[in-house]
């Protein structure tokens, strides 16, 4: 980013306020949360290893110290093609905003995006890998891309089966994705705030349904929303592996702890490798199949 951006909101499941500041970082550092509230900076690096907890969302944490439902913030800085920024966190949790990742898009193309002498790492996809919990999976496979499928099935009928592909880049991530809000159940609502969770959910940020319809005055901003919103969750945890990926990725009914035992388990399955894609380290000729993405 070429400046620094602040907004402040409260948190979906704890119901507190932060105050989160992005501020541009140099080259090669990544993406890197601070927890500031607490007396002492606390430094918690976005990626995978730090994944403390996945109930609803994806929680990272470092020294006992917490950042939750950090997934829609990591979706939109992945998906404008951000590899350096530092996050100031003050309080538990990343404010929900709409429930979508719109806002903090937003903020991003305000600020701009500041291009760096440096070569952007890539984790290239040579084999197909996959995980499968019963009806649940992630897998990946060869694609000289970063091409995103998913597909949920719900038994509601404004749902149903859904599946929603898109091979990406930041014009339709901003377009295609980021707009998709979070949604729920009227019916798992009291459960959940006895377990302590969705303390600040409402309609202003969430997608709610009852057996039948939502009940949101305002309409689906997509036919589909609700699959694009999960590919958005998807994109934000993949994020947390750290390096941009040149593959297929394709979930289907899976969550946050899916994919976070996806992403530890891919980097030791030897299904790809390390590339910055200078002319040394070209990708093999069978994954031409399309051109590479453009890098901000």
């Amino acid at each position: 980013m070429r400046s620094e951006v602040q907004f402040k909101g409260i948190g979906l499941h704890s119901g507190k306020e932060a105050v989160v500041t992005l501020k541009p970082a140099k080259p090669d550092r990544g993406i890197v949360f601070y927890r500031v509230d607490l007396g002492r900076a606390v430094r918690i690096p976005a990626l995978n290893r730090y994944v403390t907890e996945t109930e609803l969302s994806t929680t990272i944490g470092r020294h006992g110290v917490k950042i939750a439902t950090i997934e829609h913030l990591m979706a939109a800085v992945w998906g404008m093609g951000i590899d350096n920024l530092k996050i100031e966190v003050s309080g538990p949790e990343i404010p929900i905003l709409d429930g979508s990742s719109a806002p903090f898009v937003e903020m991003i193309e305000r600020c701009g995006i500041a291009e760096q002498k440096a070569l952007r790492q890539y984790y290239v996809i040579t084999k197909t890998f996959s995980l499968r919990e019963g009806g649940h999976f992630c897998a990946i496979e060869p694609h000289a891309g970063t091409k995103l499928t998913c597909s949920i099935e719900f038994n509601h009928p404004l749902i149903q089966k859904q599946l929603f592909h898109i091979t990406l880049n930041e014009k339709n991530f901003s377009q295609e994705i980021a707009a998709a809000r979070t949604f729920g159940f009227v019916k798992d609502i009291e459960m959940l705030r006895e377990r302590g969770l969705i303390a600040g959910g409402s309609l202003e940020n969430a997608i709610v349904l009852d057996d039948k319809k939502i009940l949101n005055a305002e309409p689906l901003r997509f036919r589909d929303e609700f699959v694009r919103h999960k590919m958005l969750d998807s994109l934000g945890d993949l994020a947390l592996f750290g390096m941009r990926i040149l593959g297929h990725w394709v979930t289907h009914k899976a969550g946050h702890r899916l994919h976070a035992d996806f992403c530890a388990r891919l980097l030791k399955s030897g299904c790809g490798y390390i590339s910055d894609l200078s002319h040394d380290n070209a990708l093999p000729a069978h994954l031409y199949d399309e051109p590479l993405l453009q890098t901000a």
